[in-house]
């Protein structure tokens, strides 16, 4: 009902959200009014390590890759899935109902303006349960003939009791020309210069990417 929420409408090459109904605000208050809502969406959830992101050097001088996983969810914001308006750039909150049935908080983020039928993905944080490990393991230069050769080996983790898929992505920026000549999984090219491995890690276990 748009009486109880926000009305929406296009104007000119932006878009209106019109409260509808009055709100009191008290001296010296601050008071949020949620924009929208939607309940019991499909979200697609990915759990996406990038092992280069960042590095550091640990307290005996090694240097350390990043060892956390994200937590990534695809939305498409269509009718079909009960959703389907022009979303203005803002914060998006995301609740989840537990095993006792009780509402549960499960991550924010800010989202862009995002148009109708279009895909959203929000990062929520850091999974508690995964680790990665990103090591290099042999590199080469040969400048007199332009070429170089680097061996990666991406350790992956889980604590979890169920198989979990993890995403191994992998910025090749060294230069645009690159071949990967061996690994140990298969990979998806998904851009100039990016590889991603899909691998399942079982539960309680481990598993190692080499390329």
């Amino acid at each position: 009902d748009d009486r109880d929420g926000f009305r929406e409408e296009g104007f000119f090459e932006y878009h209106l959200y019109t409260l509808q109904h009055p709100t009191d605000v008290l001296d010296n208050e601050q008071k949020q009014v949620t924009l929208l809502s939607a309940d019991g969406i499909h979200v697609d959830k990915k759990l996406i390590f990038y092992g280069q992101q960042y590095w550091y050097r640990g307290r005996y001088g090694q240097v350390m890759s990043n060892q956390k996983v994200g937590v990534y969810l695809d939305i498409k914001n269509s009718k079909q899935n009960r959703m389907g308006m022009p979303l203005p750039k803002g914060r998006l909150r995301f609740y989840r109902r537990d095993e006792d049935g009780r509402i549960e908080f499960t991550g924010e983020n800010v989202i862009d303006h995002t148009p109708r039928d279009e895909t959203i993905r929000v990062y929520t944080g850091d999974s508690f349960d995964l680790r990665g490990e990103r090591t290099r393991t042999d590199f080469k230069v040969d400048e007199a003939h332009d070429w170089l050769d680097e061996s990666f080996e991406i350790k992956l983790r889980t604590h979890k009791k169920e198989p979990v898929e993890f995403r191994v992505v992998e910025h090749l920026y060294r230069w645009t020309n690159w071949q990967i000549t061996a690994s140990s999984y298969k990979f998806k090219k998904t851009d100039s210069q990016t590889a991603e491995f899909r691998v399942t890690v079982p539960p309680d276990g481990e598993r190692t990417v080499t390329y």
